[in-house]
C-alpha cells in the first residue's frame, strides 16, 4: 500500500502534463481546421494521375 502513496501523486502530474499540453495547442490553433482534410480528399484539384499536355 505504500507504493499508492508514490503512484498517486506521479499520475495526478503525468494527468496535469497532459492537461496543459491539450490546452497549449489549443490555444496556439493547432486544431483550426477539423474539417479540411475530409473535403480535400473529394477535391479532383490535386489528382495523382496529370493529364497529359
Amino acid at each position: 500500500m505504500s507504493v499508492l502513496a508514490y503512484l498517486i501523486p506521479i499520475s495526478l502530474f503525468l494527468g496535469s502534463v497532459g492537461l496543459v499540453a491539450f490546452v497549449y495547442t489549443v490555444r496556439s490553433n493547432q486544431y483550426d481546421d477539423p474539417e479540411g482534410d475530409s473535403r480535400r480528399i473529394l477535391n479532383d484539384d490535386w489528382d495523382d494521375k496529370p493529364r497529359p499536355d
